[in-house]
């Protein structure tokens, strides 16, 4: 829901990943952002890619896939997604890194990235 502002929330790649999942998930997003009383909607998305056990190469091959079809729905003023369960800084790093060559911008698309490219040193973990 975007009443509030662009949606904010999380990317999950784990293999319990499903619709409903990510609708109930989605669902609750919505409502932990509208207690802030920031101007953010509420998102959740994912996959159920699992990076565990995966090389580096297959991590970013995935996340630069993922990316690609994805890059059309985030942006500022959007979607901003940020990591959550199975999405650290490396796989922001690589969702980031395929929205630059995709779309040659890159403010405030992703959350969660590393400091050299805009990220902060709060929060550099995902949830799980």
């Amino acid at each position: 829901n975007s009443a509030l502002g662009p949606y904010k929330g999380g990317l999950r790649f784990h293999p319990s990943v499903n619709l409903s999942i990510l609708k109930f998930l989605g669902f609750e997003q919505i409502l932990k952002n509208s207690l802030t009383t920031l101007p953010m909607g509420g998102g959740k998305g994912g996959s159920d890619f699992d990076p565990k056990g995966k090389s580096d190469n297959e991590v970013m091959r995935f996340c630069q896939s993922f990316m690609t079809e994805l890059q059309r729905h985030v942006g500022a003023d959007t979607d901003v997604p940020a990591g959550d369960i199975g999405v650290g800084g490396r796989e922001i790093g690589y969702l980031f890194g395929q929205y630059k060559r995709l779309r040659n911008e890159f403010t405030g698309v992703l959350t969660g990235k590393n400091i050299k490219w805009g990220g902060s040193l709060i929060r550099p973990e995902a949830t799980g």
